[in-house]
């Protein structure tokens, strides 16, 4: 053995040891920071923001409850409309357009949205902002190029005509065979209030001479698109309902009204607004309004107040969140913080505590598909009881390992009732999706309001993944279900070892979760997929040693790279240790990024989207995952 090799196994030994030392003052500033997040009853919950959407319908909102009269349009609302139209505009693009995600193009249906808005706000259609933004949208098609969304909501004002917007007829609440709860949760909790909307709010208009046909393309029909199979049959079906609109029976009419009135109201008792999600509660809104509820009805006065918590307001800000995340935010910063050894903090069981107080104890319309299964679970929001989700409850079963509350007892019961109840949402093919159990009806991805990219809510690596690692750690191992979990993860892997990821951005994310899950279950046949999904993380790795991803990555339906930022590169990280190789050159490169980047406050710096709502359609940024991610990187 030679001299000179001794020296470099030393020097070697030395280098790891204060790297060792270095992670460990590391996670310690970044614990400190999470505790001092964490509120007086024991959750956490960071901002959740999107795009300029939300403050564009905002505006929209405004002028559908407080109509102009014959003077014009002065609604009471002024003075916050003002604050929202300069949210919007500072996010204007050089080339006037409005994006979906951070460092994203323009897009159309964003772009058209923000200029109504601003137009509606008061500003002029020759102003600089407004006619930039009018040239980008003709160059990405025009107004006729928006989604159907911004078409429906654009006509209920007169502002887009009726008969070229797609037609949600209040009566699909009385279909048989429930075929309102084959759509995902979030879809019915929109659809539902908007079929009153349009069947009843007719009347609403623009302040007079109001228009945005400026933003239509010449030459360009305003037909809803006709497009291939499926989709004609549901083309010649909404010119039915159409024509139903005009002629169909007023009692079945009628009745169909109230039972989509008396379902809405239903969803929102034990929960924080319709869905707990910014469109329902919108839309709830706009139903009660169209249905002439008092300005003081209680049900009118608790919608507006939970959708005003949406808003973060300041004399500097105004932005509305399209949810709120606290469940989440408490489970994934009490797990990290658990791994990285603080289970046994008296600030833990606070969390536990409050955790446990969330549990969903009531049937939901998850309950359609599995009547018998004792309701369980947590949902997303601090109340949404009729959506507990399967995501939300794996991860709170994972921070439950560590964060102990102090009735050991009602912990134990809570932790076995939410264990079967995932086990009983697992869907056929032997994954996992977000709210419901084999929402997978592909043929409603033909309606002409489809173009959400959300209708269906189908099974998806990164949930799985999760739900697995839950189930694994907490001794069901050989439990069937596991078995068809990991069989189900196996099969989704894509050709470069990558797993798509549904709820986060995107293969990173996907591939991330899909890897712990199996390394828990143990499988040996598993085995080389994680080498498969270890050597594919090595090879998008950035030359700073981090790693970025595109949301860009679900419009090309592949990894598209982006500037290295903390939460991907600690996903990144967190994948190579599932595989075992959390002490290769690409993860200790990867945890050298986190370190050397980490602020003094023990936070990190993150502006990229790493969320996804709506591939393609709408994407979120979480204020708190560039804080616990990692932490569980570096534990």
């Amino acid at each position: 053995m030679s001299y000179e090799w001794v020296q470099s196994a030393a020097s070697r030994r030395r280098a790891e040891d204060e790297s060792r030392e270095e992670s460990r003052s590391a996670v310690a500033r970044a614990a400190a920071r999470l505790f001092g997040q964490q509120a007086p009853d024991g959750f956490w919950c960071g901002e959740l923001t999107a795009d300029t959407t939300l403050e564009s319908d905002y505006i929209l909102l405004q002028l559908w409850l407080h109509q102009p009269d014959g003077t014009g349009w002065e609604p009471p609302s002024r003075g916050r409309i003002g604050k929202a139209a300069r949210s919007i505009l500072e996010r204007q693009l050089p080339d006037g357009g409005f994006n979906i995600y951070a460092g994203g193009p323009a897009e159309v249906s964003a772009t058209v949205k923000a200029y109504c808005a601003l137009k509606l706000a008061g500003m002029q259609p020759g102003s600089e902002p407004l006619r930039r933004a009018r040239t980008r949208i003709l160059e990405l098609g025009g107004l006729q190029a928006a989604n159907s969304y911004v078409k429906i909501n654009l006509s209920l004002v007169g502002l887009y005509p009726r008969k070229h917007v797609p037609t949600v007829p209040p009566e699909i609440v009385m279909l048989p065979g429930n075929v309102l709860y084959e759509m995902s949760s979030w879809t019915r909790s929109i659809l539902v209030p908007l079929s009153i909307v349009q069947a009843c709010g007719a009347n609403r208009r623009a302040p007079a001479g109001f228009t945005v046909d400026e933003l239509l393309r010449p030459g360009v029909s305003l037909a809803l698109p006709k497009r291939k199979g499926l989709s004609i049959l549901f083309h010649h079906l909404d010119r039915v309902f159409k024509v139903w609109e005009k002629r169909g029976s007023e009692r079945i009419r009628s009745a169909a009204i109230r039972e989509a009135e008396r379902w809405i109201l239903e969803r929102t008792r034990y929960t924080e607004g319709l869905g707990a999600i910014y469109p329902a509660m919108m839309y709830f809104l706009m139903a009660l309004d169209a249905l002439n509820y008092p300005e003081d009805h209680p049900d009118l006065v608790e919608a507006i107040r939970h959708f005003e918590s949406l808003l973060l307001e300041t004399d500097e800000r105004f932005l509305f969140q399209p949810c709120v995340s606290p469940i989440w935010d408490t489970a994934i910063s009490a797990f990290a913080l658990g791994e990285a050894g603080l289970g046994d903090d008296e600030r833990m069981t606070r969390a536990a505590d409050w955790l446990l107080s969330k549990e969903v104890r009531r049937k939901g319309d998850w309950s359609i598909k599995r009547p018998h299964t004792e309701p369980s679970g947590w949902a997303f929001e601090f109340a949404n009881e009729f959506y507990p989700d399967i995501d939300d409850t794996a991860m709170v079963l994972l921070a439950l390992m560590h964060a102990k509350g102090s009735n050991p007892g009602a912990q134990a019961a809570a932790e076995r009732r939410a264990v079967n109840w995932l086990l009983a949402m697992q869907s056929s093919d032997g994954g996992w999706a977000a709210f419901d159990v084999d929402n997978n009806w592909a043929v409603l991805n033909a309606v002409p309001f489809a173009d959400h990219n959300a209708m269906l809510d189908p099974t998806c690596p990164d949930i799985t993944g999760r739900v697995l690692e839950c189930l694994c750690r907490r001794g069901l191992r050989e439990h069937e279900a596991v078995r068809r979990g990991v069989s189900y993860l196996l099969d989704a892997q894509e050709k470069d070892g990558s797993w798509y990821g549904r709820w986060g951005v995107n293969y990173i994310y996907g591939t991330f979760l899909a890897m712990r899950g199996l390394a828990a279950s143990g499988a040996p046949e598993a085995v080389k997929a994680l080498a498969k999904a270890a050597r594919w993380l090595v090879a998008v790795q950035n030359p700073d040693g981090g790693w970025g991803e595109s949301c860009a990555s679900y419009d090309e339906d592949r990894f598209v790279p982006a500037p290295s930022c903390a939460s991907q590169t600690a996903w990144a990280v967190l994948g190579l240790r599932a595989a075992g190789e959390g002490g290769s050159a690409a993860a200790r490169r990867g945890r050298r990024f986190l370190l050397e980047r980490q602020t003094p406050e023990g936070g990190w710096p993150e502006e990229a989207t790493t969320g996804t709502g709506f591939p393609n359609v709408f994407y979120l940024t979480y204020g708190m995952y560039r804080d616990y991610f990692p932490v569980l990187a570096l534990a």
